[in-house]
């Protein structure tokens, strides 16, 4: 039986580990060629050596089970290596059809104790790190379309998150950069759409080293119940998005976890204030924002556990 993303390549950064692994092996599973990158560093925080290995376990995991995977162990974050990676896909399978950004790292401090290098590192991986591959990826796609006349197949889902969305006190630098992400998938899929190609943002939730500590106290599984934290319940959706079925999505935010999917607006107006002479002095603006401040909810936020349905132990 042809599967949905038979003939198909992609690249899936940050795969070596946790949701890109999952993302790798469910596109692999769909009938994708996969490009498994990895910059392989040990530490969350984007410490430690740098190695080959996380990319090359997923990509023999993909090959042992009858699908085509090749690694590459680059940092998506340089611009020289995030353009070596989208020509390793062109190269091993004649073009690039899907990309996914996955990889990130984490370096969480409260904003009045952050440093300039704990700031910038976060920003570069993610921000930066989707910028590079995009750039190259949408190059490609431009240049085959010249060449075709008309539309190519192209796919991108980025990895934005849930703090961008709701604020996460101890990650300005992480929320930031992954409100950034979404503005670049949607500028992105405006400038695109032309050529054929797709981009949508996914906000997911899994349990993985990257936020061991965030659900840290979430009850666990029971013996043979898929966890509700699994990166195995994101994978899904970003096949779908992948897929030829997902040919007039674009422009999106979807929440994903646990077996739940969340389309999410663009921001709505709440409320409207005119001015009684054309322009707003200090004290009508008082008159004005203070009451209907002062009638909202104190705190009125998104509430994650309540959405999730999890119960700390």
């Amino acid at each position: 039986m042809l599967q949905p993303l038979e003939g198909l390549s992609a690249v899936v950064t940050g795969a070596g580990r946790g949701l890109g692994r999952a993302e790798a092996l469910e596109l692999a599973r769909l009938g994708a060629s996969v490009v498994v990158n990895d910059f392989g560093q040990p530490g969350r925080d984007g410490t430690g050596a740098a190695s080959a290995g996380p990319a090359e376990d997923v990509a023999a995991e993909i090959r042992e089970a009858g699908g085509k995977a090749v690694a590459h162990g680059g940092d998506v974050a340089d611009h020289a290596q995030a353009r070596a990676l989208v020509d390793l896909a062109v190269e091993t399978y004649g073009k690039l059809d899907v990309l996914v950004n996955n990889a990130g790292i984490l370096r969480d401090r409260m904003i009045f104790s952050m440093s300039e290098d704990e700031w910038d590192s976060v920003v570069r991986v993610h921000l930066k790190g989707h910028f590079n591959t995009v750039r190259f990826a949408s190059a490609h796609w431009r240049e085959r379309s010249k060449a075709a006349g008309g539309p190519v197949y192209g796919r991108i889902v980025n990895t934005s998150s849930e703090a961008f969305l709701a604020g996460s006190a101890g990650q300005p630098n992480y929320a930031a950069a992954k409100g950034g992400i979404v503005g670049l998938t949607t500028s992105t899929a405006l400038a695109l759409a032309k050529y054929g190609v797709t981009a949508n943002a996914i906000c997911p939730r899994a349990r993985t080293r990257m936020t061991s500590d965030v659900f840290a106290g979430f009850a666990e599984p029971a013996a043979g119940e898929l966890d509700p934290l699994a990166p195995e319940h994101v994978a899904p959706l970003v096949g779908y998005l992948a897929s030829p079925a997902a040919g007039r999505v674009t422009g999106q935010l979807l929440v994903v976890h646990g077996g739940l999917v969340a389309v999410m607006e663009r921001p709505r107006v709440a409320a409207t204030f005119r001015a009684g002479a054309g322009a707003f002095s200090a004290a009508e603006l008082d008159e004005s924002l203070t009451p209907y401040f002062a009638g909202r909810p104190e705190g009125e936020t998104f509430a994650a556990t309540e959405v999730l349905g999890l119960k700390r132990d």
